[in-house]
This record gives structure tokens, C-alpha cells and sequence, in this order.
């Protein structure tokens, strides 16, 4: 079963398909819906930022 690089959850066959690259589809995505510390921005990933002040 595929799964998130970051957290670890499960993610979809068609999550992978659609969110993965195709260098690193067998490893599955760099991160899911649900990563709370990094998010997609595109094509890359990058850290989320807080909304607290």
C-alpha cells in the first residue's frame, strides 16, 4: 500500500497518480493531505507556516 514520505499515512492509488512525480511514483508522494508540517506549492513541497501569532 502506497504511503506518505513525510507522515507515513496511507494515501490512494490514485493519490499517487496524481500527486506523485513519475522519478518518485514507487516511493509515493513527498507529502498528503494529512501532513500538518509541510504542504504542496506547486510542484515542490514546502513547510507550512503557522497561523498563530
Amino acid at each position: 500500500m502506497p504511503e506518505c514520505q513525510n507522515c507515513g499515512e496511507f494515501v490512494t492509488e490514485q493519490y499517487v497518480r496524481v500527486f506523485t512525480p513519475e522519478a518518485t511514483e514507487a516511493h509515493g508522494p513527498r507529502v498528503c493531505p494529512n501532513c500538518e508540517d509541510k504542504l504542496r506549492d506547486g510542484a515542490e513541497v514546502r513547510e507550512a507556516r503557522s497561523s498563530r501569532q
